[in-house]
Order: C-alpha cells, then sequence, then structure tokens
C-alpha cells in the first residue's frame, strides 16, 4: 500500500472519530484489522490520526484562522477532515513536503467531498505554514 492509501485510510479515520464517539484506541485497530497494511501504513495512520487529536485544538484555530467567515460547525465533516490531516502533517511530519500535504488534501477532496470542496481546501492550506500552528513558547507560561 502507498502513502496516498494510507492517508485515505487516515482521512477516513479521523471523520469516523468525528462523527463516532466511541474508543478511538479501539476504532483504529480495527480499521487497521480490517485493511491490508504494512507496518509503515500503520505507523503513519496511527501517528497522523492520533497527533490530529492531540493537536486538535490548535489545528481548529488554524483553520478557524484562515477559513474566512466559516465557523467549524460550518465546514462539512469530511472537508474538515481533510483539513485537520494535512494542517497536522504540514505543521508536525518533516518527512511529507509541503506542496504534497496540500496536493493530497485537494486530491481527497475532490473524491470524496462536493465540487467547492477543493478550492475551499487549498484555498486554506495555501496560507498555512508551519509557524501557523506549533505552540509559541508563551503558550507554555
Amino acid at each position: 500500500m502507498g502513502r496516498r492509501a494510507a492517508r485515505e485510510i487516515a482521512m477516513k479515520l479521523v471523520y469516523q472519530l468525528e462523527i463516532q464517539k466511541d474508543s478511538r484506541e479501539e476504532q483504529i485497530r480495527q480499521t487497521l484489522e480490517q485493511e491490508n497494511v504494512t507496518e509503515n501504513d500503520t505507523n503513519y495512520i496511527t501517528d497522523v490520526v492520533e497527533g490530529v487529536f492531540k493537536n486538535l485544538e490548535q489545528i481548529d484555530k488554524t483553520i478557524e484562522m484562515y477559513s474566512k467567515g466559516w465557523k467549524l460547525s460550518r465546514i462539512s465533516k469530511v472537508d474538515l477532515s481533510i483539513l485537520r490531516l494535512s494542517i497536522y502533517e504540514i505543521s508536525f511530519r518533516n518527512d511529507i513536503p509541503f506542496n504534497v500535504s496540500v496536493n493530497e488534501a485537494v486530491e481527497l477532496a475532490k473524491n470524496y467531498s462536493g465540487e467547492e470542496s477543493s478550492s475551499f481546501i487549498n484555498g486554506i492550506l495555501g496560507k498555512v505554514s508551519k509557524v501557523s500552528v506549533l505552540p509559541s513558547e508563551t503558550d507554555n507560561m
């Protein structure tokens, strides 16, 4: 399985976990058992999904900052899941180039969301940089 397919599974899990509030660990475990994933895929999927939820507050603040006039509750759950995944990759993973995260998010939007979603997601992610999400030193004081 390639990274694109693993990213798709991770996005679906982020979405599922937004809808179903059951045990995150159990849902991840069940999904990984059902899919034909390698150890690298498992590590990536687990890191991204756990990372999104660990940093959810910061990621959501970033989305709100760049989605002018859109409250999180107004953004479709699929688009929100794609944005969260991509912003996590951009901000917290050094092994994925910025443009790859953005392009993959746009492709996910084209496949799983409405017509306008890919432009909306591209617009938000185009404004995001690594410093947008990472906690500042003053946050820890």
